[in-house]
């Protein structure tokens, strides 16, 4: 792959990491689960991508998402949270804030809706991340930072690309059953060792992939433990107050069209300084690693746990219904300078051949309901 070259700084950070990681795999038969693998490519402790202190976000990042193009976006949030917190309490939760660009557009466009936001709640893992957003948030003195989520909440809770960025497993159709693709170490380097599937990732397949039998020899996709544990803890503490929602922004599909025979390599990509492919096990620590949603088993992991699903829309559909283009006019048409940068971006959230369609909004909760402009775009059938 021609990719970038590291510093010696960030080479000597994955070094250490991928020695942790091989140590770990010595101490448990020569393998590990890939899920296991990803975790502490992401999350261990001062080496992984999102705990260690490499840039992750904007131009000198390896992605850019949908707050960093255009303060609309978190401006249409806000409009669309307000109804919510009506309903609830004026409080909000942000699981995996970025740069706290989210909170700031969201907060200041509550200021001119003239709804005191009482408490902004951060859940952030990356202890890089959390130094951004203190910088960013300091005019807003009722943000506080969470490790985790808290045993209840009431109000409105916010994630944009958080599912897509948790450990999965890794499987593929052999002839005689499913079976996992764990992770070793062969000839110094990292690489897959297939298993057959535990009882544990056999009942999520079962669970998760419609018709999975019917898949081809060879077929490689993921099944989303990880997410599903999260959804069920984020449905919990929603049912646990006295009414609250959650609005999941994230690339992927319902069951049906993520396990199309035509995607038989799966939906693992990885991204590293604004390149994306498919290698995880490139420079671990350094790039993110992620996987599209399957909003299905997402729905259906909420249900189990006691929270109703709201509604599931295209990242379009929110937004014009949350009144993004009517945001944009707030500024001048005939004022290029500043007008057409923020049409652009607005058109790259909203055109079906960039976000609008692929980024879908998955909003479960308790005790509440959405506006009948939401509802008017509703596409929960699609499930």
């Amino acid at each position: 792959m021609s990719l970038p070259v590291p510093t010696s700084d960030a080479l000597a950070a994955s070094h250490a990491l991928q020695q942790q990681i091989a140590a770990e795999i010595a101490a448990h038969d020569g393998a590990m689960s890939f899920s296991r693998y990803m975790e502490l490519a992401l999350y261990a402790p001062g080496l992984g991508y999102y705990s260690g202190g490499s840039a992750k976000l904007g131009k000198d990042g390896d992605f850019t998402t949908a707050p960093e193009l255009t303060p609309l976006f978190g401006a249409a949030l806000a409009h669309a949270a307000a109804a919510i917190i009506a309903q609830t309490a004026p409080q909000i939760l942000e699981f995996g804030a970025g740069t706290g660009q989210l909170a700031f557009d969201v907060l200041s466009e509550m200021a001119v809706l003239g709804i005191t936001i009482e408490r902004y709640v951060i859940v952030e893992l990356s202890g890089e991340l959390r130094g951004r957003q203190q910088d960013k948030l300091r005019a807003f003195p009722q943000v506080e930072w969470l490790d985790a989520l808290p045993p209840s909440f009431e109000g409105v809770v916010l994630g944009n690309e958080v599912l897509d960025a948790m450990p999965v497993e890794l499987v593929i159709r052999h002839p005689e059953g499913w079976q996992e693709l764990k992770v070793t170490v062969k000839d110094g380097r990292f690489d897959y060792l297939p298993v057959p599937a535990s009882a544990a990732v056999l009942a999520q397949i079962e669970r998760q992939i419609p018709e999975h039998d019917s898949l081809p020899v060879g077929y490689v996709t993921e099944v989303h433990s990880v997410a599903c544990a999260f959804m069920a803890t984020l449905s919990q503490m929603l049912t646990a107050g006295r009414g609250g929602a959650a609005l999941l922004f994230d690339y992927g599909f319902p069951g049906h069209e993520y396990y199309f025979f035509q995607r038989a390599t799966g939906t693992l990509m990885c991204h590293y300084r604004h390149h994306a492919h498919p290698d995880p096990f490139y420079y671990p620590g350094l790039q993110d690693i992620t996987a599209h949603v399957d909003f299905t088993a997402m729905a259906l992991a909420a249900q189990d746990a006691g929270a109703e699903v709201l509604g599931y829309l295209n990242q379009a559909g929110f937004l014009l219904a949350a009144g993004a283009s009517e945001l944009l006019l707030r500024t001048d048409p005939a004022d290029s300078l500043r007008y057409l940068p923020q049409a652009r971006a607005l058109q790259k959230l909203l055109s079906p051949a960039e976000m609008g369609e692929l980024f879908k909004v998955l909003l479960i909760g308790h005790a509440v309901s959405l506006p009948e402009t939401l509802l008017a775009q509703d596409r929960s059938h699609r499930l």
